[in-house]
């Protein structure tokens, strides 16, 4: 399998991000954590065995927990820093997952699948862990995000030097996402998207809140040649000239893609095998039959 992440990289960016803790960074894992929460307590279940796999600050925990839908949540993360006070973590990499088969009923990913390698190998860890009827609650981020980002990085690389690297990461579409749910033998799956605009003064702000957020380029083909002043400020220009709003601000997108699948388990609903049916759908929409 080809390696399009550094994950050591991956691993120390977020670290470092995390013990640097710059007030607000956090504010899309906020918006996950958000809604991850809504989504579960809309569940009429009670889930006594749950798992945070790589939350970082924890909010996503913290967010669930306060559903009164959880008994006992655990968290799983990369180092011991991420740990609060007194909090014992289980620590392991981003491509693992240290749990036993069928152990726990409840795990929940925020924004943290998108930086894997092996994405298939990981969901399918995470499908053997839970319960039959066990449940998986994930934010991913989708295909159009940074999609301005990109955009821009690209076009100033390409003026400026005659050629390109990639410098923003690749984001999957909603069904790739679920091809993989399907494939990793999750039953019931449920896949939507959501888009979040966010407003800066410049592209300066925005590459401050991803360094923040432990997102600097980790890509393993990335260029190691350091960009100068000058190309960051002219794209800066290009970012305003493209995606800047009347009042001087640009726009940058973020699309999560929200996912929900189930352990399988015989009490589940299936669909009903082809032929099966005792009634003519032209009967059931009362369509006038012609011979």
């Amino acid at each position: 399998m080809d390696k399009l992440f550094d994950l050591d990289l991956v691993t120390e960016n977020r670290r470092r991000a995390h013990l640097r803790r710059a007030d607000g960074a956090d504010f899309l894992l906020q918006v996950a954590a958000g809604e991850l929460a809504e989504r579960l307590s809309l569940v009429e279940r009670h889930f006594a065995q749950a798992v945070e796999l790589h939350g970082a600050s924890g909010t996503t925990a913290r967010k669930c927990m306060a559903t009164g839908k959880i008994g006992d949540l655990r968290r799983v993360e990369t180092h011991s820093s991420f740990a609060e006070a007194d909090e014992v973590l289980t620590k392991a990499p981003l491509e693992q997952v240290p749990l036993e088969e069928q152990s726990v009923n409840l795990v929940l990913s925020p924004l943290a699948l998108h930086i894997t390698n092996d994405t298939p190998g990981v969901l399918i860890q995470i499908r053997k862990a839970l319960k039959p009827d066990g449940l998986f609650l994930a934010a991913i981020p989708g295909a159009g995000t940074l999609a301005e980002l990109r955009d821009v990085l690209l076009a100033t690389e390409i003026e400026l030097s005659g050629g390109a690297s990639p410098r923003v990461i690749p984001f999957a579409d909603i069904r790739d996402i679920g091809a993989l749910m399907q494939r990793a033998g999750f039953a019931l799956p449920v896949i939507d998207t959501q888009t979040y605009t966010v407003r800066y003064d410049s592209i300066f702000g925005l590459m401050r809140d991803l360094k923040a957020m432990g997102m600097a380029n980790p890509l393993v083909d990335r260029s190691r040649r350091p960009l100068g002043r000058a190309f960051f400020l002219r794209a800066a220009e290009k970012y305003a000239e493209r995606y800047a709003d009347p009042d001087g601000r640009i726009r940058a997108t973020f699309v999560f893609i929200y996912v929900s699948g189930w352990a399988p388990h015989e009490s589940q609903q299936k669909p009903l095998k082809p032929g099966s049916a005792k009634m003519r759908l032209a009967d059931a929409l009362a369509v006038p039959r012609r011979d």
